[in-house]
């Protein structure tokens, strides 16, 4: 299929182009104005709006995807003839052959496919209809007519298969011995368009897009810090006891204990008891 323009990718470039754009986020390192990823933006963001954009991207890229896509199709069939084509011109090449020629190659290519079918149906109710009625002649018509097809169909697989024979063997004899630089020179032309349209997807369509994407977001804003706790206990609507120490309040107001007063016994020594003993 040839493309002017490439709004969007084929199926089979697709992986190619989540390839480039994860290495890209990969490597944003390297580039400085992709340093924002992950403040602005996290990677797997990015890669959903760039997956969701991907026409807008690729057309970046819209001329040289053109040009590697075909270079892609004429590698995958540079001159190659189909099997109708071979078997067509087995039979005549164009100047012994003639319009008599291209007729009996189609009907020998068309025998094996309309013939096969018949052959089996005819065969397959002929068969049936001898077993519920042996008598009955149609019966044997439709066996007669369906081993008629199948020997058509054979007939004609053969001529088929002969031609193709015919045909290798003639591409053989004039197949050009050195045939393996044009081929190296179609890969490596193939492989030249290849990176040319990596790079400028990468260059003209995934950076700039991430860039802009980054850009849109805004300055990054610092996540919320939620104000400290300064009460664990939640208030339910009464407040503890007023507790005081001892040494608060009026000085006062203080009740003060004294000492009892202790005094000795009225004792004298023996002395004193003597001197003062009255006689008897």
């Amino acid at each position: 299929m040839h493309m002017n323009v490439a709004p969007h990718l084929l199926t089979e470039d697709r992986s190619e182009y989540e390839r480039i754009l994860d290495d890209a986020l990969r490597n944003a390192y390297a580039h400085p104005d992709l340093a924002e990823i992950g403040k602005r933006l996290t990677a797997g963001q990015l890669r959903t709006m760039a997956l969701n954009a991907t026409a807008l991207i690729t057309a970046a890229a819209a001329v040289e995807y053109d040009h590697f896509v075909k270079i892609r199709e004429e590698v995958r069939s540079p001159s190659g003839t189909s099997v109708m084509d071979a078997v067509l011109t087995a039979d005549g090449d164009g100047a012994s052959g003639g319009p008599g020629a291209g007729l009996v190659a189609i009907v020998t290519v068309l025998a094996p496919v309309l013939a096969g079918p018949a052959a089996l149906i005819f065969l397959l109710v002929g068969a049936v209809l001898k077993v519920l009625a042996p008598t009955l002649t149609f019966a044997d018509t439709l066996l007669t007519a369906g081993w008629f097809f199948a020997a058509v169909a054979a007939a004609g697989l053969f001529c088929a298969a002969v031609g193709l024979l015919l045909t290798a063997l003639r591409n053989r004899s004039t197949e050009v011995a050195a045939s393996d630089p044009p081929h190296r020179e179609a890969d490596d032309e193939l492989f030249r368009a290849r990176e040319a349209w990596r790079r400028a997807l990468l260059e003209r369509g995934i950076l700039p897009f991430l860039r802009d994407a980054l850009a849109a977001a805004g300055p990054a804003v610092p996540p919320a810090v939620p104000p400290p706790r300064t009460d664990r206990i939640p208030k339910i609507g009464y407040s503890g006891p007023n507790f005081s120490s001892p040494n608060e309040g009026s000085a006062g107001t203080r009740p003060r204990y004294a000492s009892p007063d202790f005094s000795s016994p009225d004792f004298t020594g023996p002395e004193f008891g003597a001197s003062e003993r009255r006689p008897d």
